[in-house]
């Protein structure tokens, strides 16, 4: 492809993603509606397999789905450069609406009303409903389940960053050595990645999942100490974005590094704007350390979803036929179960849910939730009208 069609071609992708952004309203499981209908069907930038092979691969890696299918889409289209414009596209319209939100709501003091207690337990509903979901998928029998408490049990017993990490790993080992998980025989889908930058994506991914936190605590810096806390919240997420909330919530509320109070005012504008989100970092960001603050953040949380799905892809024919490396995932899926779950109860269950009367609304809006299948915003809409009523 001669520069100039490059150009044109890069420049089409970010124009088609940036549309996506400011459109995409739903979560990731509505994005990947979005993405299908646009690059499959639309454009045909891929074939059907080939979208359902990505999504595959998305689903198995930790990080924002959606996020990292159009990272991929981008890559198939125009490489390295074609992912990063595909994701910055998709990103940037909701991390500027929140970094403006978070500017903002510290101006005119929203984080002072009543309407917050009210969210606070659509928090408590969203979560509960996403954790119920991921349990079912990731921990059906009772190795998995047993994996997933002995998780739960380590890190609400010790609560620090490290046991996370270790969790994780050792999982891992576990999963590697009991568990086999075939692979259905599928087409190839070829990326056009090497191998050698493959490898080294996964190695700066381990090597910054394991050095940041010791880096962190040795050190003063306050932008170190984010980056890690942002950083640890995008490498341990499987499931969505509803799911990064406890992680995020524990990093930074006990802190004291931004109150409860603000940060489930930002989570509402998260639910309430498109694209991915885990964008709600570029709000914690601003609240902490103002815009640039905000764009620091989204680099630290995002970077996880770029290393894994740059370094996977030139492996992904290999891995998903290697059975005992599906198995090393399977073990690592559950013990994020339990992670979630110890996260879950300290801080969001404690800080939330103080008497039977908050039992009761949160009660009613996980069923609207889980049972009259209400969408995300609806939920935050009703916790709202709820808090200001009933909490002012």
């Amino acid at each position: 492809m001669n520069p100039l069609n490059q150009l044109k071609n890069l420049l089409q992708i970010f124009l088609i993603s940036t549309r996506l952004g400011l459109t995409s309203f739903g979560g990731p499981i509505a994005h990947l509606g979005y993405f299908h209908e646009e690059y499959v069907k639309r454009k045909k930038w891929l074939d059907e397999k080939s979208y359902a092979d990505l999504v595959a691969l998305c689903q198995f890696l930790p990080g924002p789905a959606s996020s990292q299918v159009g990272i991929g889409i981008g890559v198939i289209k125009g490489g390295v450069i074609g992912g990063f414009l595909s994701f910055l596209g998709f990103t940037m319209p909701s991390v500027l609406l929140l970094i403006l939100f978070a500017q903002f709501a510290s101006t005119f003091g929203l984080t002072d009303a009543g309407f917050i207690d009210g969210l606070k337990l659509v928090a408590v509903a969203v979560v509960a409903h996403a954790i119920l979901g991921m349990a079912k998928n990731l921990t059906p029998d009772l190795s998995r389940q047993t994996i997933a408490l002995v998780a739960l049990m380590i890190t609400v017993l010790i609560p620090h960053a490290l046991a996370q990490v270790v969790v994780i790993a050792l999982a891992a080992i576990v999963g590697f050595v009991m568990f086999r998980d075939p692979a259905e025989q599928t087409k190839t889908t070829s990326f056009p990645l090497s191998k050698r930058f493959g490898v080294a994506c996964l190695t700066l991914f381990a090597v910054l999942l394991v050095s940041l936190p010791l880096l962190a605590q040795a050190s003063s810096s306050m932008w170190l100490d984010l980056f890690d806390r942002f950083y640890r919240a995008g490498a341990l997420v499987f499931g969505g974005g509803h799911v990064v909330l406890p992680l995020l919530e524990r990093e930074f509320v006990p802190t004291g590094l931004i109150s409860a109070d603000e940060f489930l005012a930002g989570y509402g504008a998260a639910q309430a704007v498109p694209g991915p989100l885990f964008t709600f970092a570029a709000y914690i960001g601003t609240v902490i350390a103002g815009s640039l603050g905000g764009l620091f953040a989204t680099v630290a949380i995002f970077l996880p979803a770029f290393l894994l799905i740059f370094g996977v892809l030139p492996f992904w024919q290999s891995v998903r036929h290697h059975e005992k490396l599906r198995g090393a995932f399977l073990g690592v899926n559950a013990a994020v179960v339990g992670i979630l779950i110890s996260a879950f109860f300290h801080p969001i269950w404690v800080t939330s849910v103080q008497n039977g009367f908050d039992f009761a609304i949160a009660a009613l809006l996980f069923f609207m939730l889980m049972y009259w299948k209400r969408p995300p915003w609806v939920i935050v809409l009703t916790g709202i009208v709820l808090g200001t009523l009933f909490y002012s």
